[in-house]
Order: structure tokens, then sequence, then C-alpha cells
């Protein structure tokens, strides 16, 4: 009887260390990334150019941008203020400056 509990004894420290040992699989983080409106993009695209030339990428960048969402806008049948409302926040600005 000695002779078995001490074998079971054994085999306990022998196979407690490996379960020990292994971690359970790590959990998903649930953070959730924020997209970059499109007018960050724009600014990114034009932030190595300078004078007139980053005016212009800008001014036709976020031409491009506001013709997407407006496109996007139409794909869910956005109208009347809704759909004001959805291109500029959309787009990343309340739309009323002059680039």
């Amino acid at each position: 009887m000695k002779l078995s509990l001490a074998a079971a004894g054994l085999v306990c420290l022998i196979i407690a260390p490996v379960f020990a040992q292994t971690t359970p699989p790590a959990a998903p983080t649930t953070t959730v990334p924020v997209p970059a409106t499109k007018r960050v993009t724009c600014l990114g695209s034009a932030q190595n150019l300078k004078g007139q030339d980053k005016r212009d990428q800008m001014q036709l960048c976020l031409a491009q941008a506001r013709l997407d969402c407006l496109k996007q806008a139409i794909d869910q049948k956005v109208v009347g203020e809704a759909r004001k409302t959805f291109i500029k926040t959309c787009v990343g600005g309340d739309g009323t400056e002059q680039q």
C-alpha cells in the first residue's frame, strides 16, 4: 500500500509541473480600432507637400472623399438633411472650410 501511494505521489510530482506550465490561450482583445476619417487620410497624403501643391492635393483629395461619401449615402438611400449630415460625418469635418 505504501508503495502504490508513493508511486501515485511520484506521478503527481511529475505531472503537476506539466499542467502548471501550460497556459490557457489568451483571450482576444476586444478593442476595436477607430477608423481614420477621410480628412485625416488626406492630411497624411499631403503631409510632405508645401504651398500650393499641398493646397491642391488637399482640395483634390477632399473632393474625392466627398464623392465617395456621397456614393455611399446614395447606396444606403440616405436623403435630405440626413444625407448632408452623413457626408459631413463621413468626410470627417463640418465641410464649411475651403482648402
